[in-house]
């Protein structure tokens, strides 16, 4: 299985997962160019995307995502809530009722080789949802536009061999930045978004001997920097309550405008 961002941030967001018969999309939040670009370097297409796993309504996570389905009718799973606030975003245009395909939280579904873990998130979206993926054995998480975590997403997110986690923002920088005192409030609240600090703080609760990679990703452009994110949860994990060194981990920032290298799994 194969786990690639194609870009992820607060300005947008798309997630490649894959075997080698089956090739998911989650969220397409940047252009249709930019999808395929990111598809193209994969040695895929928009011909090849068995389904489009939408998390939740907000802009930065579908802006594209008429564009792709319409182009190469692809299914587009989603939660009923979603569903519903997509068809009313008059930016994403018509899409045939026919290509959505309802999911629900905690019951798991098939598509073709890969099987599918919707999980609850908290998070100001209608009815939003993060997705874990397995092949076989293999297991990853695509888990972003939490504003905490609790012992169930913990629960959820055990045994992971690869991963992609919120590391949205640094506390302080938001709280002394530009942003209006109600959107700090916003993204610091439980159904905001999670701060490099907390996201540090979840991976030490579900780190195991058989991690292969680790990618942080959702890093808000205005509230925080890469190296800021990468050093804040590397801290977390090294000085939490776990048996690991964060060295002991493959980890990478996954970048808002460029791909991040293939995670193959082995």
């Amino acid at each position: 299985m194969r786990l690639c961002s194609i870009a992820s941030g607060s300005s947008g967001n798309c997630i490649y997962v894959g075997s080698e018969a089956t090739h998911l999309l989650i969220d397409v939040g940047i252009s249709g160019k930019r999808t395929e670009e990111g598809l193209n370097g994969l040695g895929l297409t928009g011909r090849d995307v068995d389904g489009i796993l939408v998390t939740h309504e907000h802009a930065d996570h579908i802006n594209g995502l008429g564009v792709m389905a319409r182009k190469y009718g692809i299914p587009i799973y989603a939660t009923r809530g979603t569903i519903q606030a997509i068809r009313q975003i008059s930016s994403v245009g018509t899409i045939d009722d026919a290509l959505f395909r309802e999911v629900k939280a905690d019951e798991k579904l098939n598509i073709k080789d890969l099987t599918i873990h919707p999980m609850k998130v908290d998070h100001d979206a209608a009815q939003p949802v993060a997705y874990r993926i397995a092949y076989g054995r293999q297991k990853v998480a695509v888990c972003t536009d939490l504003g905490h975590f609790t012992d169930y997403t913990v629960d959820c997110l055990q045994g992971m061999d690869a991963l992609l986690l919120e590391a949205n923002h640094d506390v302080n920088m938001l709280q002394v930045g530009p942003y209006p005192y109600p959107l700090k409030q916003r993204i610091l609240g439980d159904k905001g978004h999670l701060s490099n600090e907390n996201s540090g703080r979840l991976l030490s609760r579900i780190l195991h001997d058989k991690l292969q990679a680790i990618l942080l990703g959702h890093l808000s452009k205005e509230n925080n920097m890469p190296e800021l994110a990468y050093e804040a949860v590397r801290m977390e994990i090294t000085l939490g309550d776990n048996p690991y060194n964060a060295g002991d981990f493959f980890m990478q920032v996954a970048r808002r405008s460029e791909p991040t290298p293939v995670v193959n799994l082995t």
